[in-house]
């Protein structure tokens, strides 16, 4: 299933900054990253609790922000692209 996470981590401190990097970093090893703090991600049930555990052990929800969408398995009717990145298909190969 499609989900989209989405997050503010508050770096008005160098312990958000520190914040900042380690939510991004869980998101990039599940998923694109298609703005600066928008992810999408194809997972498994079980990869999502995984990842929203990672996530709010993370983040401080008394300064931070994370919601997560769940577009589920026929995302692809749920989604309209405009504008200058080209858009991607979350089950194509990715090469690194």
């Amino acid at each position: 299933m499609l989900v989209l996470i989405t997050y503010d981590v508050n770096t008005e401190d160098a312990k958000g900054s520190s914040r900042l990097r380690k939510v991004a970093k869980v998101c990039v090893n599940y998923g694109q990253r298609v703005q600066n703090s928008v992810f999408e991600c194809l997972l498994s049930p079980a990869e999502l609790c995984i990842v929203k555990n990672k996530l709010l052990t993370i983040m401080d929800d008394q300064k931070d922000s994370l919601r997560i969408y769940n577009l589920g398995n026929s995302y692809k009717k749920r989604i309209d692209h405009y504008g200058a990145k080209p858009a991607y298909s979350p089950e194509d190969p990715m090469i690194f």
